[in-house]
């Protein structure tokens, strides 16, 4: 028996229905939320930000389908106090969480956190390895929870791994003039091309425990955060990973002899070339390494993506990738990060979210922009109170200006960084006791030549001074001096 007329417009009325309702729901689903940060990435090693040696296929890829930010900068150069920063929503100078702690200290219990936020309303929340502070290499040799703040959280998990102690050929590149030291553990360029896969290391079975909980929660809304250690040093990676990488390819970054002249001293890097002994070989194997190791952590990124994908995932969560701050890699002489110049304080990020065009954003953001950004993009409801500033309008117009200027501090929040398109200013002190310096950002991107004392530049260092002088009282003029209060939330 065929059907009639009227039972076909009855039939695709209800096909019609249903395939609305079912669109409706997809539409009305919270979205997910995977929160990628890598530790110590500078922008500089990033190959879809312009870097020819370093090769990054999945942060590429990743870029090449969402929203990459060129001018996106961290609050303060160090692990601790960049991730207390964009996890409470706050600068460091706020709350003066200058250490290497996680920030809950100085908020207090009545504040929420960014992944606490989305815990409340009702998110499975989850941290693999690092995302607030923790200890590189020792809280990851132990496998302990570092500096964490656990109310933010459904569930944790820690990713343990040799680090240092791995099985493989080790050298020590820092403070080892004649090589003829023994590799050890601590903040200190050691390298080790490890024997073993991806999985006898840290961030290999990070990507792992990642992609068994996307599989796991799937089917509820959740907010997984996902921290790779590398390249944070130890520079500890499989050796395959260091065979694209030969030292003797590295080129090193142009220096020379009277650079520091201009610089204060307290601008002269914690460490450098010369205080760690480095000869230039060992400058290229440090290098090398670094690569090395930001390819592993690509590749490990790139495991979670197709979990994602695989999972059918992708057209319901929101994908942010991001470091906590730079890394010196022999510019100036500098090595690693704290310094608030270009390769230290600049970090790469990209921001995934369904529905929305590729495209690349050229404004100022923050890293402590991230908060307020993702809640709105889930439609939650959070404190007035929080610095950073939403970026969902750049997703749909990536030439919305977002801020004119951004804003990085460091050593004990001393230290400022003013950077607009046109200048860096950076002012050691607050009342500039400690020697300022300027630089023209356009014809003199790799900061050379300070500016700041000559006499024609002195109106313009007057007024970076003045809004430094705003900045900081903007930053200081909220409920955190006076009290506690209690978050608005959904």
């Amino acid at each position: 028996m065929g059907f009639k007329k009227c039972e076909w417009f009855i039939f695709a009325v209800l096909l019609l229905t249903f395939t609305s309702c079912k669109t409706q729901n997809n539409w009305l689903k919270k979205p997910n939320v995977l929160f990628i940060i890598a530790d110590d990435l500078t922008t500089t090693a990033v190959s879809s930000y312009g870097n020819q040696a370093c090769k990054t296929p999945n942060i590429d890829g990743l870029a090449a389908e969402g929203t990459k930010y060129t001018k996106a900068y961290c609050q303060y150069p160090v692990c601790g106090p960049s991730r207390a920063s964009f996890m409470s929503g706050y600068y460091p100078n706020a709350t003066q969480t200058f250490g290497y702690v996680s920030g809950r200290e100085n908020i207090g219990p009545n504040r929420f956190t960014w992944p606490q936020l989305f815990k409340n309303n009702g998110y499975y929340t989850a941290r693999v390895s690092k995302i607030f502070h923790m200890g590189v290499p020792i809280d990851i040799e132990k496998g302990s929870n570092g500096k964490d703040d656990e109310a933010s959280w459904t569930e944790r998990f820690n990713s343990q791994g040799p680090e240092w102690t791995a099985k493989g050929d080790g050298e020590l590149v820092q403070g080892n003039p004649d090589g003829s030291k023994p590799i050890r553990g601590g903040n200190v360029m050691t390298i080790v091309k490890a024997e073993g896969d991806d999985l006898v290391h840290s961030d290999g079975k990070t990507a792992s425990k990642a992609s068994e909980l996307i599989q796991k929660h799937k089917d509820k809304p959740f907010f997984l955060a996902v921290g790779f250690v590398r390249p944070h040093v130890p520079f500890v990676a499989p050796k395959n990973y260091f065979e694209p990488y030969p030292y003797e390819g590295i080129k090193l970054p142009y220096n020379f002899e009277e650079d520091w002249d201009d610089i204060p001293k307290k601008g002269i890097n914690y460490v450098t070339s010369k205080n760690a002994q480095m000869d230039s070989i060992q400058k290229k194997k440090a290098i090398a390494a670094y690569y090395a190791s930001v390819a592993y952590m690509d590749k490990q990124v790139g495991k979670v993506l197709k979990t994602l994908k695989d999972e059918g995932l992708e057209d319901n969560t929101i994908v942010i990738f991001t470091s906590d701050h730079g890394f010196h890699l022999g510019e100036h002489e500098f090595w690693m990060k704290v310094s608030v110049k270009e390769e230290s304080a600049k970090v790469p990020l990209i921001i995934k979210m369904p529905g929305k065009e590729p495209a690349v954003c050229n404004s100022f953001v923050e890293l402590l922009d991230l908060y307020p950004t993702v809640a709105e993009l889930a439609g939650l409801s959070y404190s007035e109170h929080l610095q950073g500033k939403s970026l969902v309008e750049t997703l749909d117009d990536p030439n919305h200006k977002v801020r004119d200027m951004a804003f990085s501090v460091t050593q004990n929040g001393e230290t400022y960084l003013l950077r607009t398109e046109n200048r860096a200013y950076i002012q050691y002190g607050e009342d500039a006791s400690l020697g300022i310096e300027l630089f023209d950002m356009n014809n003199d991107p790799q900061q050379y030549t300070n500016l700041a004392m000559l006499p024609e530049y002195s109106e313009e260092v007057k007024d970076f001074q003045q809004k430094l002088k705003q900045k900081l009282k903007e930053i200081r003029t909220n409920d955190l001096g006076i009290d506690y209060g209690k978050e608005k939330s959904e």
